[in-house]
């Protein structure tokens, strides 16, 4: 099969020569050969043989919040879930509640519905801008809380079929899950808690608000970098000098320093080498290295 025969197949749901890092929160970046959308499970199991046997790699892009993808185009297969795999749903197994997401679904929206309806334990992602299949992927986190202290199983789609991961299977870390990029993530079931909903809606409400005071808005993908263990990556970057740093159209927010924001109709590549250059600095002046959160598409070299 060739990839013209995928575009054939599917319609207005491939588009050759697409925006991509338009797509993501840095609004910059480069175009894919083609973009897939999916919005069903019937969607995949027609297109997903002809998106495999196209030989082009595949990019899954959900809110494009952890994606840095560089200028020009990129041959690859760029992959986007909506309709159903945005759906969530829910019900009572005894003292637990039983969450199933699609992975196109945002983790605020989610947090948002969950908390309203009075179903505690998740609170913490409204704070996280990505879809529930990058989350598991990276095991996302953040005020106090990650994926793996909720999700009980993952379903992905491959080239060898489909799969259900158990918690364990999955071998959770910091920022990091046993899913690869061949593994495309369709679904995620979680064990919450009944709780009170206005409670929980509270508990979003002081998330929103410390995340305005502390942290930056425009164009950014959130942290760029993991904390090392026992210390904070905001906090040596400050030290080594590079809060407010510049490189072309990139800085370091002056807000909070492991965020870099992106200018209007500024370059990929640019807050590639801002990146870099704070790592090195970083790296020179506490011995330090540090590990990129994000992902990255088209760019050579370390990472």
């Amino acid at each position: 099969m060739t990839l013209e025969q995928l575009v054939e197949r599917g319609g207005d749901r491939v588009v050759e020569h697409a925006p991509f890092g338009a797509r993501t929160t840095y609004r910059v970046g480069g175009t894919v050969r083609a973009l897939v959308t999916l919005s069903s499970v019937a969607d995949l199991d027609e297109l997903g043989p002809l998106m495999v046997s196209c030989g082009l790699d595949r990019c899954v892009l959900g809110n494009g919040s952890n994606l840095l993808v560089a200028e020009g185009e990129h041959d690859v297969l760029g992959v986007h879930l909506r309709g159903t795999f945005e759906a969530i749903e829910w019900r009572d197994d005894g003292p637990t509640v039983v969450v199933d997401a699609g992975a196109g679904l945002g983790l605020p929206i989610a947090a948002r519905r969950l908390a309203k309806a009075g179903i505690a334990g998740f609170e913490w992602a409204v704070g996280v801008p990505g879809t529930f299949g990058g989350a598991v992927v990276m095991n996302a986190g953040g005020h106090g809380s990650e994926m793996a202290a909720s999700v009980r199983t993952v379903t992905t789609w491959s080239h060898t079929g489909w799969r259900t991961w158990s918690s364990e299977e999955l071998r959770f870390a910091y920022r990091s899950s046993a899913l690869d990029s061949g593994a495309l993530v369709t679904s995620v079931r979680l064990a919450l808690a009944k709780g009170d909903a206005e409670r929980s809606q509270e508990v979003i409400r002081e998330i929103v608000r410390w995340r305005r005071e502390n942290q930056p808005g425009g164009a950014n993908a959130g942290s760029v970098f993991r904390n090392p263990i026992g210390d904070h990556a905001g906090r040596l970057i400050e030290a080594a000098g590079c809060k407010g740093l510049r490189v072309g159209t990139s800085q370091v927010s002056e807000k909070h320093a492991n965020f870099i924001i992106a200018d209007a109709e500024g370059r990929a590549n640019d807050v590639f080498r801002l990146l870099r250059e704070v790592r090195a600095r970083v790296e020179a002046s506490t011995g330090v290295r540090l590990v990129s959160e994000h992902r990255f598409l088209g760019f050579e070299g370390e990472t």
